[in-house]
């Protein structure tokens, strides 16, 4: 599968490691006549990236930038190069490509060149066939062919007669319009332009040969940039304003409306919010200072006659306005009831001055149909986004999508307009072809194609004797109906195949770096491996419920060991822009693969921690002796299942909750007053970092609070949850809501995030039908959050220090990190923290098999920040597993909670320092390593 609705099950995947490996693959495939398709980044949303042969990926090895000329402003890449990487190579030089789709962080220049790409800068840079110069080709067979413009061109056998024959119809049959990507450019072939071999050879779908290397064009880039957002009534006043804005130079018209910024009022309330209307154009304007960029955005704003409208010029704000838009391929997906919406219309294209009424003509052709879409895009150049609600599960839906195609199309050509704008024919919209260009010049598309491959063997289906639309989809395999599962699934109607559809295939999950602090998909990043992104995981699961390739369901080994390297940390449920969940997703395959047979010796160690702990806690003392015997040390951790290269942590010689009984007036509270904070005894700080909860009260006093604990023996299920034993999760689950009974409803802070996360998520995920899950997730907090609600009026000690480390991932995905961020800057704490993830991830860094992923992970952003930091740095870490990471990868990196530095800074004065220096845990600089 791509990012489209379409599905073809290949017969293996070569990974090839350059031109060479190509064309051996290619004459080897000829030989037993096995179809090949290219692919890069997988991102295609109209099908033509699968294949029923052998697929070629693209992205695995052959990504170098091979030259880069910044005095001729060009660079010869090899296919696989993901966009994002190359314009990063060529940014010192003030340069970059001007096409820049959305998947910018994973689309690669080898699938731009094959689907024409294009990309919100288009208004200004054109298209990826305006950006490329010259490339090389491998054909069917093996041959190679280096196709470029001219008369002298290197061109196939039999193509010159054949231009010669039809310059009649290749002279106007081919519409004029900025946007036109469907069928191929035979229109490029003509004498009178140079008779470009490569632009022709663009935006064929991967159906004449196998990019190895191109030469492709870089244009300037603005040194500063602004972003004015004007605001209309409606899409189509919006769409009808785009036009008029072209004279003025800008970089981008980008436009979407209220139904796909669904946030919109959200939105409106911060720095980067929304001017007021009911849809809005996104014009960028570039200068060489900000000045001029910001006056040329004003200049704009103020010819526009929007009904409301603002200039940007910061360039946060900037990027979490542009969000929204890179997101929409994502969040469109789901209509505001959370009904499902599919590509398939993706990005049609009409003249920019008919944009408005070819987009009121859309909605009455939606609503004829009974159907409902989210239109948005490019704007200036009159392409349109939409994912739309079609019924692609049953037998009458699926002839409705073919049915509202067909007369889609014909709205479309009737306003002089392409059925592809952008993102090319594929499987989706092949079969229309006709209907835009006749038959006569369709016939030349198949001529075309058999010049290139006589033998049919490239991407067959796709442009040249297309296979139907409604052929191939991915969901005639899945079943009809709902699967046993564990968990309540409540955001997809308590169905486990309608979770997993939730991954269209945009593959966010495969860039090779997160931004800002996004999160996921670590492994991937690691292993480079499509089986280890979410979308990967996610499309073998779809595959286990198909039960055609993947025959042994749950007991499937091939789901396990690709999920066995998801560290769970739930960065997909956030940074997904369809919220897939693998971190649940894999816990409920966990729960059946093993369920009535052996686990894996870690499950029992580490799954069932809080029960072995607190039958440890009296001999603490005995047993941190015995851990420090290197050969009983190993011998526990062989038993374990744990890394050999990991130290186990011990146990502290006093429980946390111990600790807070012995204070007078502490202890186990019945019921709560206005007075008391409920403070969480979580495993982790209970057992191994007592000092993280001992520092919690001291803050918690300095706010006039008393700490008390909501009950004994509490347990959030955490371990039993990563570890996928779910029966034995709902069990603690409702053992511990039966102890929390009487507090149920007061904010309870809960200091470690990850058993956070499980209170918020899982507890009423796992018991759907028992409210009293429901009362205990929405009580939970973080300390931080806990202060802004129940405390406004506390000040935090001063302590006017740089920060370094790292935002917990689960944090990250489900509490957000918005009150913390404030609370460090009270405090005089400057500096970001890191993204990604630790790499330890509770359970997963110390399995066996695990410790070098763990690694990678670490050095990916935690480590190196740690190690960049300067002195006096604090080092915050609120999540055990990132601290234990740093104290074991870090050289000893003693980081902290929030809550000891805080408390830290109390017990020391204003800024956090005593007479005789900085107190324990704010080191004058960082430790070595």
């Amino acid at each position: 599968m791509d990012a489209s609705n379409h599905r073809r099950v290949p017969l293996g995947v070569v990974a090839p490691r350059d031109a060479d490996d190509v064309t051996a693959a290619l004459a080897v495939c000829r030989e037993h006549r096995v179809p090949v398709v290219p692919r890069g980044g997988g991102t295609s949303i109209a099908g033509q990236a699968t294949g029923t042969g052998v697929v070629l990926d693209l992205t695995r090895h052959m990504r170098r930038i091979v030259a880069l000329d910044p005095g001729s402003r060009t660079a010869v890449v090899q296919p696989g190069v993901v966009l994002d990487e190359l314009r990063a190579a060529v940014a010192p030089y003030g340069l970059t490509f001007g096409p820049d789709p959305s998947t910018h962080g994973r689309c690669t220049l080898g699938g731009m060149i094959g689907n024409n790409a294009c990309g919100a800068h288009s208004v200004a840079w054109g298209t990826t066939a305006d950006n490329v110069d010259t490339l090389t080709a491998a054909r069917y067979g093996g041959s190679t062919l280096r196709a470029g413009r001219g008369r002298d061109a290197e061109l196939p056998d039999g193509l010159r007669a054949f231009i010669d024959t039809n310059l009649a119809l290749l002279r106007t049959g081919f519409p004029e319009l900025p946007r036109r990507i469907s069928g191929y450019a035979l229109d490029a072939l003509l004498p009178e332009r140079d008779t470009d071999l490569a632009r022709a050879f663009c935006g064929s779908e991967g159906t004449l040969g196998v990019v190895t290397e191109a030469t492709v064009r870089l244009v300037e880039a603005p040194a500063a940039r602004a972003l004015a957002v004007l605001g209309y009534a409606d899409e189509s006043a919006a769409a009808e304003a785009a036009p008029g804005l072209l004279p003025y130079g800008p970089l981008t018209v980008e436009g979407m409306a209220a139904d796909l910024v669904r946030g919109a009022a959200d939105l409106v309330r911060t720095s980067a919010g929304l001017p007021r209307g009911g849809a809005w154009l996104f014009v960028e304007t570039g200068g060489a200072t900000p000045a001029e960029a910001r006056a040329h955005a004003e200049r704009i704003l103020r010819s526009a006659d929007p009904l409301d409208g603002m200039v940007v010029t910061d360039p946060a704000g900037q990027r979490a306005l542009w969000r929204v838009r890179e997101d929409a391929a994502g969040t469109a997906t789901r209509m505001p009831d959370g009904t499902e919406a599919w590509p398939g219309w993706e990005d049609c294209a009409v003249p920019p001055a008919r944009l408005g009424a070819y987009l009121r003509a859309f909605r009455a052709l939606l609503s004829e149909h009974g159907l409902r879409g989210t239109p948005y895009g490019h704007f200036g150049e009159g392409c349109v986004h939409v994912r739309i609600d079609f019924d692609l599960l049953t037998p009458e839906g699926v002839a409705r999508y073919r049915r509202f195609s067909t007369d889609l199309a014909d709205l479309v050509v009737a306003h002089g307009g392409s059925l592809s704008g952008e993102h090319g024919d594929g499987m989706a919209r092949a079969e229309l072809l006709p209907r835009m260009y006749g038959d006569q010049l369709v016939d030349l598309f198949t001529r075309f194609k058999d010049i290139w491959d006589p033998d049919g063997g490239m991407n067959p289906g796709i442009l040249a004797r297309p296979a139907r639309l409604d052929e191939n989809l991915r969901f005639d395999v899945l079943p009809r109906r709902p699967v046993d599962v564990a968990f309540g699934y409540p955001h997809d109607g308590g169905d486990f195949t309608a979770a997993v559809r939730r991954c269209v295939g945009v593959a966010k999950c495969r860039t090779a770096v997160p931004a800002g602090t996004a999160v996921m998909c670590p492994s991937f990043r690691v292993t480079g491996e499509e089986a280890h992104s979410t979308r990967g995981r996610a499309r073998l699961l779809h595959e286990m419920l198909a039960g055609e390739v993947i025959t042994d369901g749950w007991r499937s080994t091939e789901v396990r060991d690709a999920l066995d390297l998801c560290l769970a940390c739930k960065g997909c449920r956030t940074d997904c822009p369809v919220g897939v969940d693998m971190a649940t997703y894999k816990a409920e395959f966990l729960h059946h693969h093993y369920r009535g047979r052996p686990r894996p010796a870690a499950h029992y160690a580490m799954g069932l921690l809080p029960r072995w702990l607190r039958l440890a806690a009296p001999f603490a003392g005995a047993l941190n002796a015995l851990a420090r015997v290197r050969p009983l040390a190993a011998l526990a951790k062989r038993v374990a299942g744990i890394a050999p290269e990991r130290d186990i942590p011990v146990p502290a010689r006093e429980t946390f909750s111990r600790w807070l009984r012995r204070r007078p007036g502490r202890g186990t509270v019945i019921l709560s007053s206005d007075r008391v904070a409920l403070l969480w005894p979580d495993t982790f700080t209970e057992h191994f970092a007592p000092e993280v909860g001992r520092a919690a009260v001291r803050v918690l006093e300095s706010a006039g609070r008393t700490a008390l604990t909501p009950g004994r023996g509490l347990c959030c299920g955490l371990t039993y949850v990563s570890t996928g034993q779910l029966d034995r999760a709902r069990a603690v689950m409702r053992r511990t809501l039966d102890r929390v009974a009487p507090v149920l409803g007061d904010p309870i802070v809960v200091l470690e995030p990850s058993c956070a996360a499980t209170l918020r998520t899982d507890l009423p995920e796992l018991l759907p039908d028992d409210l009293r899950a429901t009362e205990l997730a929405s009580s939970v907090r973080t300390l931080a959050q806990y202060l802004e609600e129940c405390a406004p009026h506390w000040r935090p000690p001063r302590l006017d220090r740089p920060v370094a480390g790292q935002t917990h991932c689960h944090q990250h995905a489900v509490l957000g990190d918005e009150a913390d961020h404030r609370l460090r800057e009270r405090a005089g704490l400057v500096g970001e923290l890191s993204g990604g993830c630790c790499g330890l991830a509770g359970n997963f860094g110390f399995e066996r098999g695990h410790w070098e992923v763990s690694v990678a992970c670490a050095e990916e952003q935690l480590l190196p920040s740690v190690r960049e930091a300067g002195p006096g740095t604090v080092i915050l870490a609120d999540g055990f597993s990132c601290r234990t990471q740093l104290a074991q990868l870090g050289g000893g990196v003693r980081a902290r909670h929030m809550a000891e530095v805080l408390a830290e800074g109390l017990r020391h004065g204003p800024r956090g320092e005593g007479p005789e220096g900085p107190p324990d845990g704010l080191p004058e600089s960082p430790p070595e390593g």
